[in-house]
């Protein structure tokens, strides 16, 4: 994106008037569609030069509180980071490149989570870590069986 275009005007109503255009009443909504997608891809899709992933992130996080869903934004933006870091799944083998892979996908990930919800991103990270996946493991979705594990839902 060129010259901070994005932050300029009113983005949030960009955002959800280049949403509705697509056809959806939400952002989670058109994020569901596409469940894999990184929310840099996501931004990109509703405006080139105007939308930024960090305004995805927070329409999305922003939806989940009202939704009180906000275990289930955490798990879809686990998702995103992991198919964008480990396209093929999870590695066979964690040597060093993998390693790097790994940590740059759950590092990100704790990153964009709320402060609430830190501390379970951080016992989940040293789960999977401990335990890994099967090799080729990669989540399609926030419903996943093993996230909803990890992350089970507790919202009041």
């Amino acid at each position: 994106m060129s010259g901070g275009q994005a932050w300029r005007g009113n983005w949030t109503v960009r955002l959800y008037e280049r949403v509705r255009e697509r056809g959806y009443d939400s952002l989670t909504a058109f994020a569901n569609a596409r469940p894999t997608a990184s929310l840099v891809a996501l931004a990109r899709e509703l405006g080139e030069d105007d939308v930024a992933g960090v305004q995805v992130l927070r329409g999305l996080l922003a939806e989940a509180e009202q939704r009180k869903q906000v275990t289930r934004f955490v798990r879809d933006v686990l998702v995103r980071e992991l198919s964008e870091c480990l396209p093929d799944g999870w590695p066979a083998v964690l040597d060093d490149a993998n390693r790097f892979k790994v940590a740059k996908a759950l590092g990100s990930w704790f990153a964009d989570t709320p402060e609430t919800h830190r501390d379970r991103a951080d016992k989940a990270s040293d789960a999977l870590l401990a335990t890994p996946p099967p090799p080729g493991w990669r989540p399609l979705g926030p419903d996943d069986e093993l996230l909803r594990t990890l992350l089970p839902d507790q919202e009041a």
